[in-house]
């Protein structure tokens, strides 16, 4: 008989779900960045691929906390939106509309970490491992900034530009 699955194996594999993850963001991050037009949203995506090595070993640390290996899990959820934001870069690079796909690429990846962050860090609370809600939650925070600095172009510069001409 199956051994009956408890959320502590359901935090383990978010936990390697959410590392797959950041570790595909790292990668993607750089084209991010380089396909950009606008400075302020380049300079956003490279700050934003220092924070992500951070978010990596605060995970790094939980899977200790765990006492198990840090290893990913592939997840379609993250590729799939990555794979709309190269799709983005291809389609769109020369036109004034790329910045804001590329914005709206990377808050799909913001929103999916906020949401996942958000449920380990309460999981965290449930299983009594307060160190490991406490770095959940430094990564959570960080990821709500993130988003809202996002906004905060999307609103005073890269939507405006998107509905001018092509460069």
């Amino acid at each position: 008989m199956a051994k009956e699955k408890t959320l502590q194996d359901m935090f383990h594999d978010s936990l390697k779900d959410i590392y797959y993850a950041e570790r595909k963001i790292l990668k993607a991050l750089p084209k991010m960045a380089k396909g950009a037009q606008a400075a302020d949203l380049k300079a956003a995506f490279e700050k934003h691929r220092d924070e992500t090595e951070q978010q990596v070993e605060r995970l790094q640390d939980v899977f200790e906390i765990l006492g198990k290996r840090a290893q990913g899990k592939n997840c379609p959820a993250i590729d799939g939106i990555i794979e709309e934001g190269e799709e983005i870069l291809d389609e769109y690079k020369g036109t004034p509309a790329l910045d804001a796909g590329l914005l709206a690429a990377a808050q799909a990846v913001e929103h999916y970490e906020i949401t996942r962050y958000g449920t380990l860090k309460r999981w965290a609370e449930l299983l009594g491992m307060k160190d490991a809600v406490k770095l959940l939650d430094a990564t959570l925070t960080e990821e709500s900034k993130t988003d809202e600095a996002l906004t905060g172009l999307a609103d005073s510069l890269v939507n405006e530009k998107a509905l001018g001409k092509a460069a």
